[in-house]
């Protein structure tokens, strides 16, 4: 306890204050920008770092982790744009909120869903560090291919009243998956003799080529902007704050849920904040006493997904500084500052240099809490740029930003084409109902499965029947029947159409068209 407040009181500075302010500010405005993930963000600030103290450098690290975390719901409420691949599931609800002239409620939802997940998931890390990396250490390689199962699962939620749809919206991103040198035998893959593709195709190129192009060209086509002239922003601040806390804290169950999904699964390395936000959103679809509003503008979506994705920012954490094993690609960095300034992943980090630890721990928790000054002024300014902005200027904008973020992720022209190519074929697939959101979950969850499986195999290439290996272990038959019971109540509602015994839902095929009396237009 001398430790924690020592560490408490060394963050309770002017100084430090400012630190964490200007870290936040900083990291939203990154994260933002479609390209520029928190990882592209923490290497940008990693060598302003070197003149700062240790306690000082983790905690700028740690602000500009939170915001850009939190940063990347703003394009995705906005213009359908993840501006980071953990605010994938945040386009499901928070775009149709936007068009329905509820920008800035969805904002400010996923805004306090933010300052609740990061301040859950800072005190997950301080009370139950040591026994939550015991947890993550049961991870193997079978472990991981029926995690990977188990997301692939969630097709069936995200396949807009199609399963069939999104099931070949999966397959399709598994296929891409498989691009580039394999991860284990080291074979080269469908790389169309291009070497540069030998690395496979970067996630957030596909991001953005399957969510920001199809939308700009829909944009396009219809004349239009993101947003219609009604999404204005009513009344003021403090209502639309008071609106959604009501709704958020008046049933908490999903916010609760969210947090928990978040922290089970940040502590399991490589699983990362996109793999969060799509379990926590499923599950919180699943058990919503209206599922079908999921997709069509429910602002529990947005809740699920922006909580559980903040909770992934310090429970990621965990491994981090328990094990030395990154959680997330971000933390990478975190650990090459640890190693420079000499402090070595593992119990002594939190008995010899408490003081740093629980500084750094506590910093991302006062992080959290600034996201909501900064995001609520924030969120209004941007949420007035966007619906005042004439289209024939937003649209080329968003062009320009999208082309150049693609290019600074590996300086590489082949990475825009593939993007543009990408986009091309989601609009055309977009038309015939195949939604980019399966085909995004193909492309992440299909490199883990094939990882997991392959050295499955290859640890018990020895064993009579090698395939058991996938399993033998006690985990690995929980995450089975989680497998199967998640398949079974995801396909159950269809059945139950089929069969008559539940009124048939029709979806919304085209998810460009918008009720016009939800725009306010008579």
């Amino acid at each position: 306890m001398e430790m924690f407040f020592q560490a408490l009181m060394s963050i309770l500075t002017f100084e430090g204050l400012l630190t964490i302010l200007v870290g936040v500010t900083a990291g939203l405005f990154i994260g933002s920008l479609p390209g520029l993930t928190a990882t592209m963000a923490l290497a940008v600030l990693l060598p302003f770092t070197f003149t700062m103290s240790p306690l000082q450098g983790l905690m700028a690290l740690g602000a500009v982790y939170m915001g850009s975390i939190y940063g990347g719901a703003f394009t995705a409420i906005l213009i359908n744009t993840p501006g980071t691949p953990s605010s994938i599931a945040t386009t499901f609800d928070g775009y149709p909120m936007a068009r329905q002239g509820k920008a800035y409620e969805a904002l400010v939802a996923a805004t306090i869903a933010s300052v609740v997940g990061g301040i859950v998931g800072v005190a997950f890390l301080l009370l139950l560090a040591p026994p939550l990396a015991r947890l993550a250490v049961v991870f193997g390689p079978a472990e991981m291919f029926w995690v990977a199962m188990l997301g692939l699962t969630l097709v069936a939620s995200l396949s807009s009243g199609s399963l069939l749809k999104g099931l070949l919206g999966g397959c399709f991103g598994i296929l891409l998956s498989t691009i580039g040198v394999s991860p284990v035998g080291g074979e080269t893959r469908f790389n169309f003799g291009i070497p540069a593709l030998q690395g496979g195709i970067e996630l957030i190129v596909a991001l953005i080529g399957l969510f920001v192009v199809p939308e700009v060209l829909s944009m396009a086509s219809q004349g239009r902007g993101a947003l219609p002239e009604s999404g204005k922003l009513e009344g003021g601040v403090g209502i639309a704050f008071r609106k959604m806390s009501r709704h958020i804290f008046g049933k908490p169950v999903n916010l609760i849920r969210s947090c928990i999904i978040g922290q089970i699964i940040a502590i399991i390395p490589g699983a990362g904040g996109n793999v969060t936000s799509l379990v926590a959103y499923n599950e919180a679809k699943r058990f919503s006493g209206k599922p079908d509003s999921f997709g069509k503008g429910n602002v529990d979506g947005v809740v699920a997904s922006e909580s559980s994705n903040n909770v992934m920012v310090a429970g990621s954490m965990v491994p981090l500084l328990t094990l030395g094993i990154p959680g997330a690609p971000a933390d990478a960095i975190i650990l090459g500052v640890l190693l420079m300034h000499g402090l070595r992943p593992g119990i002594d980090l939190f008995t010899e240099t408490g003081v740093l630890t629980n500084g750094f721990v506590l910093s991302m928790g006062f992080a959290a809490l600034f996201l909501l000054p900064v995001g609520l002024l924030g969120g209004r300014l941007i949420h007035r740029v966007v619906v005042k902005t004439p289209f024939y200027f937003m649209l080329p904008s968003i062009v320009m930003v999208t082309i150049l973020g693609t290019y600074a992720l590996r300086n590489s022209f082949l990475d825009v084409g593939l993007m543009l190519l990408l986009g091309t074929i989601g609009y055309f697939l977009r038309l015939i109902g195949i939604r980019a959101a399966p085909i995004v979950l193909g492309l992440i969850l299909g490199i883990i499965a094939e990882n997991g499986y392959v050295q499955t195999m290859l640890i018990s290439i020895a064993d009579p029947i090698p395939w058991l290996g996938l399993v033998e272990n006690p985990l690995s038959k929980v995450l089975v029947a989680l497998v199967l019971l998640s398949a079974a109540t995801s396909l159950l509602p269809s059945w139950l159409e089929r069969s008559g015994r539940m009124a048939k839902t029709t979806p919304d095929e085209n998810p460009d068209r918008v009720n016009p009396k939800e725009e306010g237009k008579p």
